[in-house]
């Protein structure tokens, strides 16, 4: 029997009964549905599984969710009262809102949203129900026929399942599995966002539709907030500040593969040098596996069967080798190039790899999706005894690079076994249960993702808060039970026998890339002074009488290690300043007669203006310190 739990009591209801009748004996208020898992059911679904649901509220993130969903519901039912000629495809939830795609000759410009969101009013007022139906595949093709449904017609034959499900709200009826609030009236705030272009199904060689973006909120409060993120969002977009800071560039001649200029590329290596010192105090020892290997490989691995859509191929003497888009089958070659005892494990070993995955140019996006990107990747092969304090370990490592980083907020996620997946039942427990154990132990608050894990283990995601609070997945740990199986590898233990090590798959930034992108938009270009490109610009108020003084100040900061640079152009004093305050370089140090005679600088610090003058024999020492203890705010003059 199905079993609805409720502050700690055990309420059993029969199979095929809708949620609504299972609680309808309950005071409960504000519950929207229920959840088994990763699994979601409004009040209008009948429940066919048995196990434990829990109550899912309207204030919860899974009642966001809902809340989200009918809102893309009430949009589109809008459009199609406005545009009686369109054409829908699919309208999901995702991160911070939702979308629906349209298929119509209007093109949507921002001058339709008020109109969308005025129609999207009056059917909230109209407090439609909102009704379930189910059928079966000639009933969904049968209430399909009498639409405009030619998308949701390929939905429907090409999905195998014996219950299709539909939701109607006034004339609106769409293919959906749901969930969905009771009744259109329910809900509270919600804006239209932005438009884009999208192909059917992601296949570029589809049909282009149209997607409305939006987002829905339970309080106008928190949708004034969000709005106000969303504009932040936009001037501190990496695409623009990578041109205006001069970082980074993309080609037509190299779609999707980045090009780094001197400044990025500073950026770049500072990241890197910092990753590598903590590595290093960690106990890790880096390698460095081909980009190009034999398609067998491949084979082996599983990657062809699961990711050959995704890599690219070349031959070489007529054999087939595909370019990597993963470093893990090269780092168990070098594993396998020795012998092990199990007085050598663990054994951490880590790469920066270079990858190349084919993304399609449609889903291209900035830094944030690329064709080429590097992984820092690392391998731990351990044995079964050591797997917990190895993960760990990693969850230590990554927490002191984040917070180097400037990043001390992250949400923590366990996925289990997907349906698509390779290695047996046991391993997958064994698995499981070390990486909940470590995050228990730790006493740390994490989510579980039933059915997400990655084709070859469970895995932990660690997902990062901006400055603006929105989140992005970088960090992983993945414990692999089944690659030692497919490629051999062995330890001598000490019964002196062989044994299959435990290894673990992380990475800590994922993307370079895509994690510069993040540390892009977290610090709005501003870079703590470590980081920053350009770390000091010197600027002698008189490019003639002050040029030897300038010069003497930027020769001495330059033996010292510091990036800095003389800005004696010909321009007026507050030009020069006024243009490195907008290349965001975290520290001017303005001389003229006076800084000369006293042996002192000027400074003017990045969001602060003019701080007065110091002793520059000081001053050099206080930055010298602020850059080599990394830290993530600007120091001088305090």
């Amino acid at each position: 029997m199905p079993v609805i739990l409720k502050n700690g009591n055990r309420i059993q209801f029969s199979i095929n009964e809708t949620v609504r009748n299972a609680l309808s004996d309950l005071d409960i208020k504000d519950v929207i549905g229920v959840r088994n898992g990763n699994t979601f059911y409004d009040l209008q679904t009948p429940i066919r599984e048995e196990g434990e649901f829990e109550l899912v509220y309207s204030n919860s993130e899974e009642g966001l969710e809902i809340l989200r969903h009918t809102t893309a519901h009430i949009m589109a039912q809008a459009v199609n009262r406005l545009f009686p000629n369109v054409e829908f495809a699919i309208g999901p939830v995702i991160q911070d809102g939702f979308y629906y795609d349209f298929d119509l000759e209007h093109i949507f410009s921002p001058d339709d949203f008020p109109l969308i969101e005025q129609e999207m009013q009056k059917i909230i007022q109209e407090k439609l129900i909102i009704q379930r139906i189910e059928t079966n595949k000639q009933g969904a093709l049968e209430i399909l026929s009498k639409q405009r449904a030619k998308y949701k017609n390929e939905l429907v034959e090409t999905l195998d399942s014996e219950i299709f499900s539909f939701y109607s709200q006034g004339e609106f009826v769409d293919l959906c599995r749901g969930p969905h609030l009771p009744n259109t009236g329910l809900v509270p705030a919600f804006k239209i966002l932005s438009v884009a272009g999208a192909y059917w199904r992601g296949d570029e060689k589809r049909e282009m539709l149209q997607r409305l973006y939006g987002t829905a909120f339970w309080r106008k409060e928190d949708l004034d907030d969000y709005l106000k993120i969303v504009e932040e969002a936009k001037k501190r977009d990496h695409r623009n500040l990578g041109k205006e800071l001069d970082l980074f560039s993309f080609h037509i001649e190299g779609l999707g593969f980045p090009f780094w200029h001197p400044n990025g590329t500073i950026l770049y290596n500072a990241i890197v040098d910092f990753w590598r010192e903590k590595h290093r105090e960690f106990g890790y020892e880096e390698i460095k596996t081909p980009m190009i290997l034999s398609d067998t490989l491949w084979h082996q691995s599983g990657h062809w069967e699961h990711y050959r859509e995704n890599m690219y191929f070349t031959k070489i003497d007529d054999k087939d080798f595909a370019v990597k888009p993963m470093n893990c089958p090269g780092g168990t070659l070098v594993y396998r190039s020795s012998m092990w005892s199990y007085r050598d494990l663990p054994i951490r070993m880590a790469e920066l790899g270079h990858v190349h995955r084919h993304e399609k140019s449609g889903v291209l996006s900035g830094l944030f999706r690329v064709r080429s990107f590097t992984q820092d990747d690392a391998h731990i092969y351990c044995t079964p005894e050591q797997l917990e304090t190895e993960v760990s370990g990693v969850m230590k490592l990554l927490e002191e690079i984040y917070h180097g980083l400037g990043f001390t907020n992250y949400d923590i996620e366990l996925s289990t076994r997907p349906m698509k997946s390779i290695g047996s039942d046991e391993m997958w427990e064994k698995a499981e249960l070390a990486l909940a154990n470590v995050l228990n132990q730790k006493g740390v608050k994490y989510k579980v993702n039933h059915g997400e894990g990655a084709f070859y283990g469970p895995k932990i995601d660690f997902h990062i808060r901006d400055a603006l609070r929105r989140t992005w997945q970088c960090g992983t740990i993945q414990v692999d039970f089944s690659m030692p199986e497919r490629f051999d590898m062995e330890y001598t233990g000490k019964d002196g026998q062989k044994h299959r090590p435990v290894m673990i798959h992380r990475a800590i930034l994922g993307s370079l890339e895509r994690f510069i992108g993040i540390l892009i938009e977290h610090y709005g270009g501003a870079f703590p002074t470590w980081l920053s490109p350009v770390q000091v610009v010197v600027i002698p108020i008189s490019s003639e009488k002050h040029i030897d003084y300038a010069k003497s100040i930027y020769s001495e900061l330059f033996k010292m290690g510091i990036r800095v640079k003389l800005d004696a152009r010909e321009e007026s004093l507050n030009y020069r300043i006024r243009d490195n305050q907008n290349k965001k370089v975290p520290y001017l140090f303005v001389v003229g007669g006076r800084e000369a005679e006293t042996n002192k600088v000027a400074i003017r610090k990045l969001g602060k203006g003019d701080l007065g003058s110091f002793s520059f024999n000081e001053i050099k020492l206080q930055l010298f310190n602020e850059i080599k203890l990394r830290k993530n705010i600007y120091t001088l003059g305090e």
